[in-house]
C-alpha cells in the first residue's frame, strides 16, 4: 500500500484522481491542481511519450499556446524525459539547447513520469521568474509525480 501524501497539494491529488484512471481527465485536473496551487507560473501541464515518433506531444495543460511536440533529448522536456532525472532549471536561458515554447520563461522544473518500467512522459512547470523552483517544490513535485501515477492505468 502507498504512503500517504505529505503535502496538502499532494493530498488534494490523490483525493482528486479517486477511483478515477482514465489518463487525459487526471492529467487535466493535475495540471489545473498545480495551477491553482503554485504562485508565479505560465505554464504547467504535460508531455506524452510518442513511441512512433520518438517524440513528446502536448498532453493536457494550463498556460499559453505550447509547442506540439519535442524531440526525446532536446531542451529541458527531453533531456529530462531522456535521463530520466528531474531538472530544476534557474535560468533556462543558459540551459543548452533550450526550446522556447513562450519567451517570458525564464524557469523551469520538469519531473519524469514512468510507471512499471514504461516511459510515459513528463510534468513540465515554467515561471517567468528567474530561480522560481526550489528544493521543496523538486521534493513535492516528485510526489506529485507518485501520487498521479497510482492513479493512471
Amino acid at each position: 500500500m502507498p504512503e500517504a501524501p505529505t503535502s496538502l497539494m499532494n493530498q488534494q491529488l490523490d483525493a482528486l484522481l479517486y477511483n478515477e484512471t482514465n489518463l487525459v481527465t487526471n492529467l487535466a485536473n493535475a495540471s489545473a491542481l498545480i495551477n491553482d496551487t503554485y504562485e508565479d507560473l505560465n505554464w504547467s501541464g504535460f508531455y506524452l511519450y510518442n513511441e512512433e515518433t520518438d517524440e513528446l506531444d502536448l498532453g493536457p495543460f494550463q498556460g499559453k499556446v505550447a509547442c506540439m511536440h519535442i524531440k526525446n533529448g532536446n531542451g529541458v522536456v527531453g533531456t529530462a524525459f531522456n535521463d530520466q532525472q528531474i531538472h530544476r532549471v534557474a535560468n533556462v536561458h543558459e540551459f543548452p539547447g533550450h526550446i522556447a515554447c513562450d519567451s517570458a520563461s525564464n524557469s523551469e522544473i520538469v519531473v519524469p513520469i514512468t510507471k512499471d518500467g514504461k516511459k510515459i512522459g513528463v510534468l513540465d512547470i515554467d515561471s517567468p521568474s528567474l530561480n522560481r523552483f526550489t528544493e521543496d517544490n523538486e521534493t513535492e513535485l516528485a510526489e506529485f509525480v507518485k501520487v498521479l501515477i497510482q492513479h493512471i492505468d
